[in-house]
């Protein structure tokens, strides 16, 4: 049986990633290809796959975890009576390339308690089993490209193609365990001194966390979502993962399941703001240039995401030998996604050069050219029907929410000329402008029910429909936007959190079925903050705050029936919602109030 996804705690090292359960154990740890195509863990559960358990050898421990305060060390303490261990993980920040240590502490605390170690390797997202043979310091596995050390102070006992260990400590006694994956054809790397890498690996995280210069009445939320996203930053690209994992569903047993290890454009104005506005901006610069070499070349060619150093490949697998999460079928790798046309990025991508430019990130000429080119594709396309921001694997539509972006591409390449001076059309893009706006307010708008819809002629509702006040096509107090944000309320909320639309429509081509989706939930904190509604706002806020992890993680989706998680985890694009809202919350001036200005 998997454990639930909530059940799991974030490590990393901005190269790669792993997800550590409360029992101890770490599910399917993906070691990395250094090519950063697949350096990101993806949890599947699933038996065949490797784990890596450390735990009580007792039934039912007391279980209780936390970080290390402003880092991504994360402590797990198991009690039974009056025995308590420690179990300390952490991945030390990568210094040699070529190489990632995973290294997990096992400290008495209080009486003594027997421990049962069991690591269980396999590569190829489970489908290999390596070679492993007996070293003097534990052991070591090759297979293909992919080689492990696993460094052990104690003896080992190897059956069924897994190794275990049984060991008690008392009080004071420490153990640690080191597990290091690095290319099979390379010269095996020195030890590390777990002892000292842990106390670095404090500081440099608390180090980064001190950088944080904003204020906001839920700092603790706010700085473990900005921990988050440092984690899931691919330090040597700047790029960022939309999560760490692949195929967690958004439904349990069903099909919704997808590759999330790769960074989608969207995210990118979001992502800007949260970083800008809690003083990271040495994290911004490196988004921004991520993105500018990711959609380098001829703007026509550019993509919805990419992977962590700009790969444009990424194609679509299933793995038929794994049965998936709680049996959710199939599991996938890579993302086809990324062949489709979705009219809204070429907005995304344009506001975020806009925001570059307005917060005085760094000068780059070649991204007034590349915009211009964007704006070129806006200009020819946008009266033809795409895939939308939800990427449905159905049939292309005239959906709202992108003519609403393909309209802001426009308006921020105007302010653009006039606020810095740059060369452009403005006439030819105003008059566009215009045009875009008054086709989305009579084909995407009923005047019947007083609301905006999903896409043109349809009766659905969409809750992208909450961006149009935060990107300043209307404002919060027009009749219109009222209208919608009162449907949403009414058509797409359960139990106080929002669904993106209505799955059982059959839009998407999929079956119908799956949870709240976290970030939209957001944004309605944000509509109801710009609208003065501040009291909902932040009753709203502090309800999802009510669904993060004992360790303060959110996933992409919440199923509101079960009370659980859904969705591949943690979800960077939630953790940028929570940053922005609770901004939005404290400050005068927030995300949501400068977009719509600006």
């Amino acid at each position: 049986m998997s454990s639930p996804i909530e059940d799991y705690a974030l490590i990393g090292n901005t190269r790669t990633a792993a997800l550590v359960a409360r029992n101890g154990s770490i599910d399917w740890l993906c070691l990395p290809r250094f090519d950063s195509e697949a350096c990101f863990a993806a949890l599947l559960g699933t038996p065949q796959n490797g784990r890596w358990l450390i735990t009580p050898a007792t039934e039912s421990p007391e279980v209780k975890r936390r970080y290390y305060g402003d880092t991504l060390i994360v402590e797990t303490s198991f009690r039974v009576g009056s025995d308590e261990v420690a179990l300390i993980d952490f991945m030390p920040i990568a210094e040699q390339e070529g190489r990632t240590d995973l290294v997990r502490i096992v400290r008495g605390v209080r009486g003594t308690m027997p421990m049962r170690m069991v690591l269980t390797l396999r590569f190829d997202y489970g489908r290999t089993i390596p070679w492993v043979r007996r070293r003097d310091y534990g052991l070591s596995a090759i297979a293909g490209p992919n080689a492990v050390a696993f460094r052990s102070p104690l003896e080992l006992k190897n059956e069924d193609f897994r190794s275990t260990a049984e060991f008690a400590l008392a009080e004071r006694q420490e153990v640690a365990f080191i597990l290091t994956g690095y290319r099979s054809h390379r010269s095996e790397p020195d030890p590390i001194d777990p002892f000292a890498a842990l106390d670095q690996t404090e500081s440099a995280w608390k180090n980064w966390a001190n950088q944080y210069s904003s204020e906001s009445a839920w700092r603790e939320p706010v700085m473990r979502s900005l921990i988050t996203l440092k984690a899931l930053t691919y330090g040597p690209t700047g790029g960022i993962v939309a999560a760490a994992t692949t195929s967690l569903p958004e439904a349990i047993g069903g099909v919704r399941n997808w590759d999330y290890r790769y960074a989608w454009l969207r995210d990118s104005t979001f992502t800007l703001y949260a970083l800008l506005i809690s003083g990271y901006k040495a994290e911004a610069l490196a988004w921004r240039e991520w993105l500018l070499r990711a959609i380098a070349g001829h703007p026509q060619d550019a993509q919805i995401m990419y992977g962590l150093a700009g790969e444009r490949d990424l194609p679509e697998l299933e793995l038929p030998w794994l049965e998936g999460y709680e049996k959710s079928l199939p599991v996938r790798v890579g993302n086809a996604a990324h062949e489709q046309f979705q009219l809204d990025v070429y907005g995304e991508v344009i506001d975020s050069l806009h925001l570059a430019r307005r917060e005085g990130l760094e000068a780059n000429d070649d991204a007034w050219r590349l915009q211009e080119g964007l704006v070129d594709i806006v200009c020819s396309s946008w009266t033809h029907p795409d895939d939308g921001i939800w990427e449905v694997r159905g049939e292309r539509r005239h959906f709202t929410h992108s003519k609403l972006m393909a309209w802001v591409a426009v308006d921020r390449s105007i302010k653009d000329v006039e606020l810095f001076g740059v060369s452009g059309d403005t006439a030819a893009w105003k008059e566009l402008r215009d045009k875009i706006r008054a086709e989305i307010c009579a084909r995407g708008f009923d005047s019947r029910r007083n609301t905006f819809v999903q896409y043109y002629g349809s009766p659905d509702l969409d809750a992208s429909l909450l961006l149009m006040p935060l990107v300043g096509f209307l404002p919060p107090t027009d009749p219109r936007i009222v209208g919608t944000v009162k449907a949403i309320q009414r058509e797409l909320m359960h139990d106080g959190l929002v669904m993106r639309y209505s799955s059982e429509r059959g839009i998407d081509g999929l079956p119908s079925g799956e949870g709240a989706f976290l970030a939209c939930t957001f944004w309605l904190v944000d509509n109801l903050a710009i609208a003065h509604r501040l009291d909902e706002a932040k009753e709203l806020f502090e309800r999802l705050l009510t669904l993060r992890n004992d360790v303060g993680l959110l996933a992409e989706q919440y199923d509101p029936v079960a009370k659980r998680q859904l969705g591949n985890f943690p979800q960077a694009f939630t953790h940028v919602a929570l940053v922005n809202s609770a901004h939005n919350l404290s400050l005068g001036d927030g995300p949501a109030k400068d977009r719509a200005r600006k």
